[in-house]
Parts: structure tokens; C-alpha cells; sequence
């Protein structure tokens, strides 16, 4: 059986460094830190020594890893799956993956250290799926959120495809001809299904995909403000902007007030994800609204009923999303460029 002092001489550290690693106590230098990890897959010391653990006694703790620090949706995300979790009986250990693959199969591990008893995830677009990997070949009661990853998984999220069509559709029938998308970040599962959605969208509104007006706003305030600035540089910039979430609305509205372009009136603008403030910018904000409580309330509801039946077979559930009209799209006023 190995120990952590195995892990501590095949990685060349003390075991003071493996613990820091493990329990995200101190920074530990990221050549260390990759070194750790390695030994631990290599010896096999969580696997080992958390499943005696977890064979003897559970812990009341559900462990969550999300984006959740710097993403607003997430935050309200994690309120609604706090409170079912508690109502249950459990202590819910939050611990913020950054979008990061690498920080994600960390706190992953983190918590496995820690004997959680479930785990609720919201993947990175990591390539090679480790978090996810990890989590199946230890058998550790998991529920996806917001990014539908894995049949291999519970997971809850929104339908992406049909709402983010439904806004594209929207704009098509205001007359645009050139509707631009401010895509998220690369591998999510919901940048891609929110891209074929935009898709749809143009198909059904009986346009014709412009590869010039997709650009990446990368899930990001800046990276999405940068993307406008782009989209303005073209000989002939869009007529409608769909923003395909919260944060990257932000970064479009800054970039149009950059370059002086009004809205609706230059430009009209739709967004993917509702959100505290958009019943209060001027004008008011046309989105599709996710359906966060329910989104929280199943996930929950998914992972107890894992706990009770480890062996029964996953569901994977999408809801509907919400069009919220208001006056940004540019109607009923009839505002917007076509």
C-alpha cells in the first residue's frame, strides 16, 4: 500500500510539499506540483488509501467544483444547490477550478482526499477529460452541471441549441442580414451547442453562415471586447450581436460604447444568459434566461439519489430556457440596422 511518503520520494519533495499539494494548504512551485501529482497516479497512493476510507464511514460533505468565483451565473448556481444539499443533511465544500484543467483534476483530487461523498462538477473543456476520467475510474458519485460532458455521468443543464436558435431567429425576423456571434471559450460543451444553435438559427431565418462574423469572446469580459473591436474592423461590421453568455455581454456592451455605436439604434444586441442587471441597463436586455434554480434543485436531486443507488443508470436532463423580450433586439420600436 503506498504512502505518502512513497509519493514523496519517487516526486524527489518532502512530504510536507505532497501534503501541500493535496490539500491546497501553501503554493507549492508548479514544476513540484506536477512532479506530485505524477507520483500520486504512478503510485496509486489517493486511490488507494481514500477508498479504505471511504469504504468505513461518510462524511455528510458534497464536495462542488465549478468556475464559481468568477462566474455570476455559477454563484447563483451554487446558492440553489447549497440549500438542497443542506435540507439533506449535507455540508456543501466549494472549491473554484478556474476553468483551468489542470486546477480542475487538482481540486478534484482535493476533495477526494478530504472523503467527500458526492460530487458536483461543471467540466472544463479539458481535451483529454481528466477530471472526468479520474472521477469514473474511482467510481465517485458525480453530477455534471451546466456543461453535459459525459453520458457516463448524471448531468443537468439548459436545452443551449433551440434557445440560442430562438434568438438568432428573433433577429432574422427583424429583418438582419448580418448577425454576428461572440462564441465562449473553446472545448465547453455549451460553446459548441450554443454554435450549432446560432446555426439553426441562421438556417431557419434563411441566411447563409458569414465565418467572419463568429468570432471568440473566450468566456471573458476582455477577450469579448476585443472580439467587437474585430467585428468593427470589417468592411461591413454586423447589423445584430448574440452574446453567448452573462460575462461576455458585458465586454460587447463595453466595446460598443468604445467605438460610439448605440444600441439599438446602430447595432441591436440579444444574449445567452439573464442576469441581475439586464432589467436595468439602457435599453433593456433581450436574453434567454437559464432556468438556475431548477438546474440546481435536479442536480441535487440527481446526486442524492446516487448516493442511495450507486448502481442505477445515469440521466441526463436539459430544460427549456426562457426568451425574455425587452428592447435591446430593437422592437417593438423597430430600431437596428438592416
Amino acid at each position: 500500500m503506498a504512502t505518502m511518503a512513497d509519493v514523496a520520494a519517487r516526486a524527489g519533495v518532502s512530504t510536507t510539499t505532497v501534503s501541500h499539494v493535496l490539500n491546497g494548504t501553501r503554493h507549492v512551485s508548479e514544476d513540484a506540483r506536477q512532479r506530485v501529482l505524477s507520483a500520486i497516479e504512478e503510485t496509486g497512493y489517493t486511490q488507494n488509501t481514500v477508498a479504505r476510507s471511504l469504504a468505513t464511514a461518510s462524511t455528510r460533505t458534497i464536495g462542488l467544483a465549478m468556475s464559481a468565483i468568477s462566474n455570476p451565473y455559477f454563484i447563483d448556481l451554487v446558492h440553489v444547490i447549497e440549500a438542497e444539499i443542506r435540507a439533506a443533511g449535507y455540508l456543501l465544500l466549494l472549491a473554484d477550478t478556474r476553468d483551468d484543467p489542470e486546477e480542475e483534476l487538482a481540486v478534484i483530487r482535493s476533495l477526494h482526499s478530504r472523503r467527500v461523498d458526492g460530487y458536483v462538477l461543471a467540466p472544463s473543456g479539458d481535451p483529454e477529460g481528466r477530471a472526468l476520467r479520474y472521477l469514473a475510474e474511482q467510481r465517485l458519485p458525480t453530477v455534471l452541471v451546466d456543461r453535459l460532458a459525459s453520458e457516463d455521468f448524471d448531468q443537468v443543464g439548459v436545452e443551449n441549441r433551440e434557445a440560442m436558435s430562438q434568438l438568432v431567429e428573433h433577429l432574422a425576423a427583424q429583418g438582419h442580414r448580418r448577425i454576428a456571434l461572440v462564441g465562449g471559450q473553446t472545448g465547453l460543451s455549451t460553446t459548441d451547442e450554443r454554435l450549432a444553435g446560432y446555426r439553426l438559427g441562421l438556417a431557419r431565418g434563411g441566411l447563409v453562415e458569414d465565418p467572419q462574423l463568429v468570432v471568440s469572446g473566450a468566456s471573458e469580459e476582455e477577450r469579448a471586447r476585443a472580439a467587437v473591436h474585430e467585428l468593427w474592423a470589417l468592411p461591413e461590421p454586423p447589423t445584430a450581436i448574440v452574446a453567448a453568455n452573462n460575462r461576455m455581454t458585458i465586454g460587447v456592451m463595453q466595446a460598443l460604447h468604445d467605438l460610439g455605436v448605440g444600441v439599438p439604434g446602430d447595432v441591436a444586441l440579444v444574449a445567452f444568459d439573464d442576469f441581475e442587471w439586464a432589467d436595468l441597463f439602457h435599453p433593456r436586455l433581450t436574453v434567454v434566461a437559464q432556468p438556475i434554480r431548477e438546474i440546481g434543485t435536479e442536480a441535487a436531486r440527481l446526486l442524492l439519489a446516487r448516493l442511495k443507488e450507486p448502481d442505477r443508470a445515469p440521466a441526463t436532463l436539459r430544460l427549456p430556457a426562457r426568451f425574455v423580450h425587452r428592447e435591446s433586439c430593437g422592437c417593438p420600436a423597430g430600431g437596428g440596422r438592416r
